[in-house]
């Protein structure tokens, strides 16, 4: 028995040896920040530890999320890696092909959140912060720029360092790889947008591959973000869930 014991474990070791650091350090590190993510920069973490404000418990989630899920990645890169950021996507890259496309996907995914956000339900939904988000313009705008960090720190971690990281092992296969926990983690929201993700996931992810750059997915998300929440209060304040040209014309004028 200590003999085969002894032959498995040189067997594991022998695999172990000829593993790639980097690729297990970043599919450890993305588990590890992900942990801490769910752990302690949720809205939950914050109901427990300081109080059962909404739209400030979403402010917190947003920003600590945000810098966790850029800072931690950023110091591995130039600690770890020692490699410089715009190997991981961190530059303007291909700026026609990045403007351009993200251009065109975000008069799409207007016409998707003008659709979908005619669901009372959905627009029930944003802004996440509740309706204290509408109460002003600057509580609006300061929820808003959370949500920029956010996105900053959430796109960084997903299209930039897991997608240019693992891009030299995996190939275009790296797309796929991170589209899987971005899917996973948008459960919780509603179904249309949860399926939705799968296919976000993938087109952001060949989007930042062929640009170079996740900066165009950041700016992008954001700005969906910021339609989906502007649209979803004025929805609410009028009381219009209609989808049709009349329905848009009376939601803004």
């Amino acid at each position: 028995m200590i003999e085969y014991l002894k032959s498995e474990l040189r067997s594991l070791n022998e695999e172990i040896r000829k593993l790639d650091f980097k690729i297990v350090y970043i599919f450890l590190s993305i588990a590890i920040i992900t942990f801490l993510s769910l752990s302690f920069s949720s809205p939950t973490f914050y109901y427990e530890h300081f109080g059962r404000n909404r739209y400030d418990s979403r402010i917190y989630w947003f920003l600590m999320d945000g810098l966790l899920m850029f800072i931690l990645p950023v110091l591995s890169i130039k600690f770890i890696f020692k490699q410089k950021l715009s190997e991981f996507g961190f530059t303007l890259g291909d700026k026609k092909f990045g403007f351009i496309t993200a251009g065109i996907f975000f008069l799409v995914m207007l016409i998707v959140v003008w659709i979908v956000s005619g669901s009372e339900k959905f627009a029930s939904t944003y802004p996440q912060g509740g309706i204290k988000v509408s109460e002003s313009f600057s509580t609006f705008m300061l929820f808003e720029f959370s949500i920029l960090i956010y996105m900053l720190g959430w796109e960084f971690f997903w299209r930039g360092y897991s997608l240019f990281g693992l891009k030299p092992k995996f190939g275009y296969y790296s797309v796929f790889i991170q589209m899987i926990p971005f899917f996973i983690l948008h459960k919780g929201k509603p179904e249309i947008e949860l399926f939705a993700s799968i296919f976000a996931g993938l087109i952001l992810g060949v989007q930042a591959l062929r640009s170079r750059s996740f900066i165009y997915c950041w700016l992008l998300h954001w700005l969906v973000m910021f339609s989906i929440d502007g649209i979803s209060i004025l929805r609410s304040q009028k009381e219009i869930y209609g989808i049709g040209i009349t329905d848009l014309f009376n939601l803004f004028f």
